[in-house]
């Protein structure tokens, strides 16, 4: 895990992806700007630039966040237990590198696809575009949408 300085992060991030990334808030539903989008690409983490999720993994769940039904590498997500809701256990997301928040995966999910809703804030991610892959260095991502 690599470790972010606080100070540098502060100025670079918007203050509802600061909030969100290392104070483990949540966007309100429905305000995220990637729970309405459709196009090709890869989410990354907005903290480190460690890719995440794919758009061919995203799914609309009508929950109000963006939702995928699995990680592009299992290895760059860290799953914990959240007991924050008193009498709710929740399973939090975390990503593996910044160990930022990015939000919570249920089992009520597409069963087609194994069940599970990555439910993410979009304050969290970053897109990039199938377009931009090579140019942004992410070559390696292309496979996604062969």
């Amino acid at each position: 895990m690599t470790k972010y300085d606080q100070k540098e992060l502060k100025k670079r991030l918007t203050p509802e992806a600061y909030a969100v990334t290392q104070e483990s808030a949540t966007e309100r539903p429905f305000t995220g700007q990637y729970d309405d989008w459709w196009q090709e690409g890869i989410f990354v983490d907005v903290v480190s630039g460690k890719p995440l999720f794919s758009s061919t993994d995203k799914f609309d769940a009508g929950c109000g966040w963006p939702a995928f039904s699995k990680p592009i590498d299992d290895l760059e997500i860290i799953e914990k237990l959240d007991r924050s809701i008193i009498g709710r256990d929740r399973t939090e997301v975390r990503s593996a590198d910044a160990d930022s928040h990015l939000g919570h995966v249920f089992e009520d999910g597409p069963k087609e696809t194994g069940g599970l809703r990555y439910c993410i804030n979009s304050a969290a991610l970053r897109f990039i575009p199938k377009a931009d892959l090579v140019q942004a260095g992410y070559s390696d991502y292309l496979a996604l949408f062969d």
